[in-house]
């Protein structure tokens, strides 16, 4: 149970040992029968290692992306322990809370608590912004058992007193890194606030930013940890590749792929809504069918588009960032990505929305010249080089240097010799006459290549070599040397 904590005082979670089932875990038989229903048999690692320290009424701070299966890790203990505890819920109260920043990561949250609780007598209830408040006032009149919500509409009803938040004994807050990005950390604030002190808190987060940090402090008491690094996974089980275009061949491109049937679900990224608008409809008139989602269609539109790629009536959904988190449609085989995202975090996210559930996928990304800072720095975070697909870019410089890798790899986890810079042959090394000469000289340092001192054995001249001194950057011969050795002796 929590109370307010200055700190968080993390205990991390020991993974569970492979072949670890849900039975294993202490979850109750209605809930075992209904994951069996689902033909689910084999816990993800973060449930496995989530679910039993919940059930013992754990503050927990997950960090892991959507796509690890941390919706049914935070689901299933506190559908179990709400359903042990059986306690009436009174006229607009709610019993456990649950926030995400997307309407359709809400959905799918609800979804998910109706598909795990369908053998439980609870009570539940989504509330989101774009549609109409009326049903949602309705269902939260007799006081719900679990509620779903995005900030802004939950705001809505508290403001207007259709909702209770007094009789909460459970929070849970999904996308956190999300919320903050869409302003929504301040709503956040204002709710738990109105939450009781003694509760069970969650926080999920796929990264950590410094506010995010200080909100867990504040929410979480004594928290266990639980990471699912995200860049491990896109890497793992996702082709990634980039062709090398400018921004006017990018739609032949896009249609030139969709051409191949193997792209049978396919999610096409654009940073902007006007863009995605622009993909959706330019497909629509060559016959490929597709859809748009982005935050300036309404609930309603949104949900029918995702509703048309889920059954397969539309091949191609074109979304802007608001779909990289929290969309869980299976069987997508390429993520597209039109224009590449402006937070390299965001990449990440994006391609997760293929290689589900341990599947594989592909992830293909348009690059034009404006872009190249931005993919260096997903191939930075990834610490792989994306796959060129057909030119490269007259100044790409892969070939000259090492994949963007920690220190520490062994010899054969090193680049091809074709990626290494060619070492020099004796020949090459300023004349050096031998190896055993060259191991045989020191290196010089800058103070004395200016004062005209070489190594042993060498005289002032330096070897043939031209330093100069830095008041007039004049050559210096042998009397050079002289000089600067009166200039230091005088100035002893």
């Amino acid at each position: 149970m929590n109370t307010a904590s200055p700190l968080i005082d993390t205990q991390t979670v020991t993974p569970a040992a492979d072949g670890t089932a849900f039975a294993d875990l202490g979850l109750a038989e209605p809930l075992l029968r209904a994951l069996a229903t689902s033909n689910y048999s084999t816990p993800t690692p973060i449930q496995a290692q989530s679910i039993p320290a919940l059930l013992q009424g754990r503050d927990m701070l997950g960090l892991a992306q959507t796509g690890t299966g941390k919706t049914a890790a935070f689901a299933l203990p506190i559908l179990q322990r709400l359903s042990e505890q059986q306690e009436h819920v009174g006229p607009k109260a709610v019993r456990a809370l649950i926030l995400a920043p997307t309407r359709e990561l809400a959905v799918q949250i609800s979804d998910s608590f109706k598909t795990y609780g369908r053998n439980l007598r609870l009570r539940q209830a989504v509330i989101l912004g774009g549609v109409s408040q009326g049903p949602q006032v309705r269902a939260l009149s007799r006081g719900v058992d679990i509620l779903v919500a995005t900030p802004g509409r939950l705001m809505d009803l508290l403001n207007q007193r259709h909702v209770r938040l007094d009789k909460v004994t459970h929070l849970v807050l999904d996308e956190a890194d999300r919320m903050l990005d869409m302003g929504f950390i301040r709503d956040v604030r204002k709710i738990v606030a109105l939450l009781p002190a003694r509760r069970h808190s969650l926080l999920f987060s796929a990264t950590m930013p410094t506010e995010v940090a200080k909100l867990a402090a504040e929410l979480l008491h004594n928290p266990v940890r639980v990471e699912v690094t995200p860049q491990k996974i896109a890497v793992e089980r996702i082709e990634q590749s980039v062709y090398h275009v400018s921004l006017a061949e990018k739609r032949d491109l896009l249609e030139k792929l969709l051409g191949d049937p193997m792209f049978s679900r396919v999610i096409v990224f654009t940073r902007t809504k006007h863009r995605a608008n622009r993909v959706a409809e330019q497909l629509e008139k060559v016959g490929i069918s597709s859809d748009a989602i982005h935050g300036n269609k309404s609930q309603n539109a949104r949900q029918r588009a995702l509703d048309a790629f889920r059954s397969g009536r539309a091949r191609v959904l074109v979304a802007t960032d608001i779909a990289a988190r929290g969309i869980d449609v299976p069987g997508i085989t390429h993520v597209i990505n039109y224009e590449l995202p402006n937070e390299p975090e965001s990449y990440v996210h994006r391609i997760g929305r293929t290689a589900r559930a341990g599947a594989g996928g592909a992830a293909i990304s348009f690059c034009d010249a404006d872009e190249r800072g931005i993919l260096r720095d997903i191939e930075r975070l990834t610490k792989q080089y994306l796959t060129v697909i057909g030119a490269a870019p007259a100044n790409d410089v892969r070939t000259a240097r090492r994949p963007p890798q920690g220190r520490g790899q062994n010899r054969s986890e090193r680049a091809p010799r074709g990626d290494r810079p060619a070492q020099r042959t004796d020949g090459q090394r300023n004349g050096e006459a031998n190896d055993s000469q060259k191991q045989g000289q020191k290196k010089r340092s800058y103070k004395g290549l200016e004062s005209g001192r070489g190594a042993a054995g060498e005289k002032p001249g330096n070897g043939g070599q031209r330093p100069f001194n830095k008041g007039n950057r004049r050559p210096q011969g042998g009397s050079g040397g002289r000089r600067s050795n009166q200039g230091r002796s005088s100035a002893a």
